[in-house]
């Protein structure tokens, strides 16, 4: 592998007699892994009957490893949800905010949504996740991963750091900045465009942009909550001198000390950056000498004051005619599913019904907001169509009718192909399956099943995909 010359030297220089290892680690292929989703499996029963070689990831307790020649992401239960591609070494930042049900957490640099999954899968749909991603398109690839994962309390924005800690001063338990930089420590990953974009100059550029986002992430967090910071960089203006920097600003903020570390992740080096605090010797640098992952660096602080602060929730009154054509539509959709959840909110935007929970029920209005809640269904001529995020949204037995396929006979993957097929079931919108895993939604009549699967997301000419 040709890595950057001025790369190479800086590194050597700071790793000493590590460096070949370092060097060494690079040149091999790099790791994989599949973190499970809870909220459709625990990670132990998946493990048990799990059609890959799956070898446990010790700092993320739903995390696998799997090998170069397996393809998780070509099979239907990724399209399922039932887990998501991560690389090993970013789910320690995940595990090390270890979300809590009925917590508010943010993940304030949020896309593609390997972060965001981790904490909604702890979060069990218990309280709010604001996930946020400052470009839109990728805000869009941001809400598909939600959607798929079936996570119902997300709210996805399409924001500034600015603009959202104006209208979430102090609100927030948790925050999770996984920040932009210089990506050093993907240099190995597969079609990673980092190597040939790094320059000299671009560890300052990004540490001066973390500066910013850090930032507001202080004005957004709530006294005694907690802010996990992450790169993917070895570079230390951005790792260990970003925080002294953010410590030196912002005094109500101490670090945190990890009283069990995995073994395999290695104490930060203040040392490397001229006047670091010391205290950032607590956060950890992941290395791909050290470990089966790429490098990263995570640290986690806490806001030591009382700062608090709230947000209005949105209670907005409807017209008699709009309230009416509300309770038309919530008793179309419950030709669909037998209830919905309890504390939550049904919502008609236009022609389309959503499902909110109460937690999410939040005043966003001003901001650029991608997804909030679930989209239930279209409303049709006295008619509901149900939409492709209630099938991932909801357990199995919560709807009317369900078509079992499975994966062993290629029947699930005919389905993912947009494939119709014989069926001699109750007629009916019905949720297709795959080893009772949703895939998404069929209609049947006359003795055959319509597809439904949304053509974006068929097989034809679909590649795995890869992700942070």
């Amino acid at each position: 592998m040709a890595l950057p010359q001025e790369f190479e030297q800086r590194m050597e220089r700071l790793l000493g007699e590590e460096y070949p290892a370092f060097r060494e680690a690079l040149a091999r292929p790099q790791a994989r892994g599949l973190r499970v989703s809870p909220l459709k499996i625990t990670p132990e029963a998946f493990a048990a009957q799990a059609p890959f070689t799956l070898t446990p990831v010790p700092w993320a307790r739903e995390g696998f490893f799997y090998p170069e020649t397996e393809r998780p992401g070509r099979h239907p239960y990724y399209d399922a949800g039932v887990y998501y591609i991560q690389e090993p070494s970013a789910m320690a930042v995940g595990a090390l905010a270890d979300a809590q049900p009925g917590e508010r957490v943010l993940d304030l640099c949020a896309a593609p949504g390997g972060k965001t999954t981790h904490l909604a899968g702890r979060m069990q749909g218990k309280g709010v996740l604001v996930a946020n991603e400052i470009h839109a398109g990728r805000a869009a690839i941001l809400a598909q991963s939600i959607e798929r994962m079936g996570i119902s309390n997300c709210i996805v924005c399409n924001e500034t750091p600015e603009r959202l800690a104006k209208r979430f001063p102090h609100f927030f338990d948790k925050i999770v900045v996984d920040a932009p930089c210089s990506g050093e420590g993907m240099f190995r990953k597969d079609d990673n465009p980092a190597q040939t974009e790094w320059t000299t100059d671009l560890p300052a550029f990004c540490a001066e942009r973390q500066a910013g986002i850090l930032d507001c992430a202080a004005q957004m967090l709530r006294g005694g909550g907690k802010l996990i910071y992450s790169t993917c960089t070895f570079a230390p203006e951005e790792d260990e001198g970003s925080l002294s920097h953010f410590l030196e600003r912002h005094p109500a903020f101490e670090m945190v000390q990890m009283e069990h570390p995995p073994a395999a992740f290695s104490p930060a080096r203040p040392e490397w950056v001229e006047n670091a605090n010391p205290a950032t010797a607590n956060a950890f640098r992941l290395w791909p000498h050290k470990l089966d992952g790429e490098g990263h660096f995570v640290a986690v602080l806490r806001r030591t004051d009382a700062a608090a602060g709230d947000v209005a929730k949105l209670h907005r009154k409807l017209a008699k005619k709009e309230q009416e054509m509300l309770e038309t539509a919530k008793q179309l959709l419950l030709e669909h599913v037998k209830q919905l959840p309890e504390d939550s909110f049904v919502e008609l935007r236009k022609e389309k019904l959503f499902l909110v929970p109460e937690d999410c029920m939040l005043d966003v209005s001003g901001l650029r907001v991608k997804s909030c809640g679930v989209e239930l269904g279209t409303c049709k001529k006295n008619r509901l169509e149900p939409a492709h995020a209630l099938s991932h949204a909801l357990p199995i037995d919560a709807f009317h009718r369900v078509c079992e396929l499975h994966v062993a006979d290629g029947s699930a993957e005919s389905y993912l192909r947009g494939e119709t097929f014989p069926y001699d079931g109750e007629k009916g919108w019905t949720v297709v399956t795959a080893d009772s895993f949703a895939l998404g939604w069929g209609k049947a009549a006359n003795g055959m099943m319509k597809n439904h699967y949304p053509k974006g997301l068929r097989w034809v000419g679909k590649q795995e995909g890869k992700t942070r």
